[in-house]
């Protein structure tokens, strides 16, 4: 679709050549550290908002959208442009919003005598328990990406610590309190179940034979994952079709965050600071609604203007898109939020607890050490 509508916008400017550059999540980060290490962005790139769009915001290198989208701003949600936004102006524009939860397999969850989605962790863990005994692989997991694992991290430290302490923790830098290591314990607690697919630790994300395909092809029962889950289940394997579910993070019992703080992020379009002004031309016109509701009705992405809501059409989608509206806190990936070297750590961090290889002490002190020196 958005080859589609690069061609859409050529046609019309028949002056401008949109040149696209797709990349997997970790090689493109990867990519576009390198080009901005040179001091200059790409005319247009992809964003998750957040503590690293403002170190590239710091660094002079992308535009102030704020006069030219004025105009248009009033038809975005406020949660779809939050991550873009800093000291009152604009430098991105949103392409798609949502949060992450669980994806699962219906009929594996009633094969193993799961007869409603966890409400609470512990609930949770049981059905793990339950997976395991009928079988059935319970959760499928990238290993060798990392950001899918820091979702278990952060989504525990949430519920435990809340969302004040998370946004304190970047300010004092302090990972170590006592509820960061006791997410870190249930993360723990998680993996001692191995309930993670064979060879997990080397599993790639939408490769054949990764996370998302495990899920698609049956081989595992679940996947915490964002809401482009079930568009990447599709295109790397079977697909589960009416047999594929959703449900929100469990709520941890004596937590002091609350069950409806959701966590994720969406994707918005930035420009660079030298891009010519065909670059922020497009932008806008990716996130008209004739456009981008196209790509909603695909369900590709969620809504990020207002009314676009009815063009939803699946309904897993549409239960994430009411979870989203109704959510009483969001916090965006802590691999976004925090700056790179932070996130990044958080990412590494996890990833060695989830192996074996790291305490749930030493993940706060980690990525404290990291988020010290910044």
């Amino acid at each position: 679709m958005w080859a589609q509508r690069a061609k859409e916008f050529e046609s019309r400017h028949p002056n401008v050549t949109i040149k696209a550059t797709v990349l997997e999540n970790d090689a493109y980060k990867a990519k576009l550290t390198t080009i901005t290490q040179s001091g200059k962005a790409p005319d247009l790139f992809v964003t998750w908002g957040g503590g690293v769009l403002r170190q590239q915001i710091d660094a002079g290198l992308v535009k102030d959208l704020s006069a030219d989208v004025a105009p248009t701003l009033d038809g975005f949600t406020a949660a779809a442009l939050s991550a873009y936004q800093f000291d009152g102006k604009t430098y991105a524009l949103p392409t798609d919003i949502g949060l992450v939860g669980f994806w699962y397999n219906k009929k594996h969850f009633a094969e193993a005598g799961i007869s409603a989605p966890p409400a609470t962790w512990a609930e949770f863990l049981d059905g793990v328990k339950k997976l395991k005994a009928a079988g059935i692989t319970p959760i499928a997991l990238a290993g060798k990406e990392k950001w899918p694992g820091h979702y278990y991290w952060a989504y525990l430290a949430m519920r435990i610590a809340g969302l004040p302490a998370l946004k304190q923790a970047g300010v004092d830098h302090d990972f170590t309190k006592p509820d960061f290591v006791a997410a870190g314990q249930q993360v723990k607690a998680l993996a001692d179940l191995q309930p993670f697919q064979k060879g997990f630790l080397g599993a790639g994300y939408s490769t054949p034979d990764g996370q998302a395909a495990s899920v698609a092809n049956g081989k595992a029962a679940m996947e915490l994952m964002g809401q482009w889950a079930p568009a990447v289940q599709a295109s790397s394997g079977k697909g589960l079709g009416a047999d594929l579910g959703f449900f929100p993070f469990p709520a941890v019992e004596g937590g002091k965050g609350s069950a409806g703080d959701a966590f994720g992020g969406g994707n918005g379009l930035a420009v660079g600071a030298d891009a010519p002004k065909e670059a922020v031309e497009f932008v806008k016109f990716m996130t008209e609604m004739d456009t981008h509701a196209k790509a909603v009705t695909a369900g590709g992405v969620l809504p990020v203007l207002k009314g676009e809501e009815s063009a939803v059409k699946d309904a897993n989608l549409k239960q994430v898109a009411t979870l989203l509206s109704a959510a009483s806190g969001y916090q965006l990936y802590l691999d976004q939020a925090y700056p790179p070297a932070v996130g990044q750590q958080v990412n590494d961090s996890v990833a060695e607890l989830i192996a074996g290889t790291k305490t749930p002490e030493q993940v706060g002190q980690a990525i404290s050490d990291v988020a010290e020196s910044e």
